[in-house]
């Protein structure tokens, strides 16, 4: 019996845990008013979640052809574990779905819904934001 091949250069992840490579920069929201602007834009509502989005104007200081996104999750989520918990589920979907479904120049908030984003199946989550990324970023009449 042969040992596993050790990771190269302390590298875990296989290659089908990895989004694909793109020129695409997904940054954090951070300050309250860019969270406010986002309220204020476009909202998509699933079961797992609710996505907020907004295209930013081009005098923002922000680089033009990246992704912004933030999440949040309110008291009704649950205690402190439990929100942490939705926001890291909330993170790692970001961090597959948005580099091939989300578009530079946008801004994103993904708000945690009570009682469905930590038990919802992994992969419902994600076919959940791609359904909203594409809700919002249709033409509406």
């Amino acid at each position: 019996m042969t040992p596993p091949e050790a990771p190269v250069n302390g590298d875990t992840a296989t290659q089908g845990d990895r989004p694909p490579a793109v020129s695409v920069c997904v940054l954090g929201l951070k300050s309250r008013p860019e969270f406010l602007a986002a309220a204020r834009a476009r909202k998509q509502g699933t079961k797992g979640m609710m996505v907020q989005a907004r295209r930013r104007a081009p005098d923002e200081p922000a680089p033009q052809d990246a992704i912004r996104v933030g999440f949040t999750c309110s008291k009704k989520v649950g205690n402190a574990v439990a929100r942490n918990r939705a926001k890291r589920r909330l993170r790692e979907v970001a961090r597959l779905v948005l580099p091939r479904h989300g578009r530079g120049g946008w801004d994103y908030v993904l708000i945690g819904r009570a009682g469905a984003t930590t038990t919802r199946p992994f992969e419902d989550l994600q076919a959940d934001l791609i359904y909203a990324l594409s809700k919002l970023h249709s033409d509406r009449a």
